[in-house]
């Protein structure tokens, strides 16, 4: 059975490991002239609120996902992955508000990926030890092929 992926969703939460496998995402997306998606998730600082998020809004209380917040996500993936795309122009950016691995997964069964590439540890160390890793969250759940990318030069203390 030969592997044809159509619809590939690279996760980010700009942390090493994601930024690391983003270049597999692409590599992909190039080599079975796939639709990339670069897809990032407002976390929520609450694990079941939806619609909560990290950054806090004017006043200092918890802000909201909005079309603002949302609008300013797709404005940093479109700085920081855009002029990595070279010559590929199969591609869209999507920003979410959510739980990372419910939102990944959700979004991909919804928009009938086919392969999901993510760093294997991301950027919060303590949502990792709390909650599990999302990366671990979504392969177990996922509908298809998951990847996780660890970037090599990170040490890690056992």
């Amino acid at each position: 059975m030969k592997l044809n992926y159509k619809k590939i969703l690279y996760c980010t939460d700009f942390s090493d490991d994601a930024d690391y496998a983003f270049l597999t995402a692409l590599d992909m997306a190039e080599k079975y002239q796939a639709h990339l998606v670069v897809f990032h998730v407002l976390h929520s600082s609450y694990k079941y609120a939806r619609n909560v998020v990290d950054e806090p809004s004017g006043g200092g209380e918890e802000a909201f996902v909005s079309p603002e917040l949302t609008e300013k996500g797709v404005q940093k993936l479109r700085e920081k992955y855009g002029p990595k795309m070279g010559d590929f122009k199969d591609f869209e950016y999507q920003v979410v508000g959510g739980v990372p691995f419910v939102e990944i997964v959700r979004y991909a069964r919804a928009s009938n990926v086919d392969f999901i590439v993510l760093g294997a540890s991301g950027s919060s160390e303590l949502d990792k030890t709390t909650f599990g890793s999302t990366a671990e969250n979504v392969a177990r759940r996922a509908h298809c092929t998951v990847m996780a990318i660890r970037f090599p030069g990170k040490i890690f203390n056992l």
